[in-house]
């Protein structure tokens, strides 16, 4: 069902483009400061076409990089106040497993972003979990706090939150052009706004967007083949066996990463999947690719085999998701080196649904020019040398 239409009026204290998670709470954070706020999303609400659907993610303490691990004491606070003031629950806790070589650097990086995070060791893992298997030489990190955010429903409270501030959403409205200076001009395909500052918060398509501000950013989209496992004995004793959420590092078969959380879609099922994809154009990425350029699916179902061996070996149900990847995996979150009225959150790198509520805390706080409430060195346009230079 679309958004309700609200009445359209020409200027605005703020517009945000990009009515994912976090350009939806970019808004809510202007809305809850009193700033009359435009939400532009160029498809109809709800949608699939980007990196925000779906019923379910992970949200997690254990982090090996400290600048988001700082971070998430703040996230869940954020999380839990949306979920009083929405009056519905947007989060199952399940605990999580990070899986990984004893040693590695980022498996330590987990641990000390814990506190004193907990190491099971083959044995301890197959009694906490029975439908998990160690390989020798590996270990497990064990994140108590993490669990299941519901996806469309938090996204939902999100944007009901800000409209009940006074907030306004457009969908449907693709932007044409953007026009800088003091009062920035955004031309959509349903009107013409004015604001003293606009947020970027386009996910896949923020590329072209900047690019027509003379920034070419290094982003890149990715098409993400979103699975789902069947259980070989569902409702066994085994079942609870794979509730935890889970991650790995460092494992050679899986470069990227694989994730897994209990399918809130489809019960009897794991969501499994690959912490990669393939490059795609985000205006095409519905366009099924043949077998053989979804190389995914045989890493995971070697995965499988070797690791949750109570699952099937070949995934029940496949979908789509986007990523858009930075070089480092960090996200921008930045004003524009010329603009410093334009702000822009981009290249989430399939990380970044649980730290909304802060990524838009951030975007608000750089667009009304106060100190942000965090470092914001890892995510500078600046570590990007020449993509500054073609910017000035």
């Amino acid at each position: 069902m679309a958004a309700p239409r609200q009445p359209q009026k020409a200027t605005y204290d703020a517009i945000v483009i990009g009515a994912g998670i976090q350009g939806s709470f970019t808004a809510y954070h202007l809305a809850q400061r009193h700033r009359d706020t435009l939400l532009l999303e160029q498809f109809i609400l709800p949608h699939s076409r980007g990196s925000s659907h779906g019923q379910s993610r992970i949200i997690r303490s254990a982090y090996p990089q400290e600048c988001y691990s700082r971070m998430m004491p703040d996230c869940f606070r954020l999380w839990q106040q949306l979920e009083a003031e929405v009056g519905a629950r947007l989060y199952r806790q399940t605990g999580l497993v990070v899986l990984g070589p004893a040693g590695d650097p980022e498996l330590e990086g987990c641990r000390r972003s814990l506190g004193d995070g907990q190491v099971l060791d083959a044995a301890a893992l197959a009694r906490h979990f029975p439908g998990f298997r160690l390989q020798a030489g590996e270990v497990a990190v064990l994140d108590s706090t993490a669990g299941v955010l519901f996806a469309d429903r938090a996204l939902r409270a999100v944007q009901e939150v800000f409209r009940r501030h006074g907030g306004t959403v457009r969908d449907g409205e693709k932007v044409l052009r953007i026009e800088p200076g003091a009062v920035v001009t955004v031309t959509t395909t349903g009107g013409v706004y004015q604001a003293p500052r606009l947020i970027i918060t386009a996910g896949a398509w923020t590329g072209p967007l900047v690019e027509s501000l003379g920034l070419r950013l290094p982003l890149q989209p990715l098409r993400i083949d979103v699975c789902y496992w069947r259980e070989k004995e569902p409702k066994s004793a085994n079942m609870g066996s794979v509730s935890p959420c889970f991650l790995t590092l460092g494992l050679s078969q899986a470069p990227h990463g694989i994730y897994g959380l209990p399918a809130l879609e489809y019960p009897g099922m794991v969501k499994v999947c690959h912490h990669h994809g393939s490059r795609t154009d985000p205006d095409k990425r519905d366009q099924d690719p043949s077998g053989a350029d979804r190389p995914d699916i045989g890493l995971l179902s070697s995965f499988i085999s070797s690791y949750l061996p109570g699952l099937e070996t070949q995934p029940a149900v496949m979908e789509t998701c986007l990523y858009t990847n930075t070089p480092d995996a960090d996200f921008i979150l930045d004003r524009h080196p010329k603009f410093s009225n334009i702000i822009i959150g981009a290249g989430f790198s399939g990380h970044g649904f649980k730290l909304a509520p802060v990524v838009g805390k951030l975007l608000c706080e750089l667009s009304l020019g106060e100190e942000p409430s965090y470092n914001m060195a890892p995510f500078a346009i600046t570590r990007f040398p020449d993509v500054l230079q073609a910017a000035l």
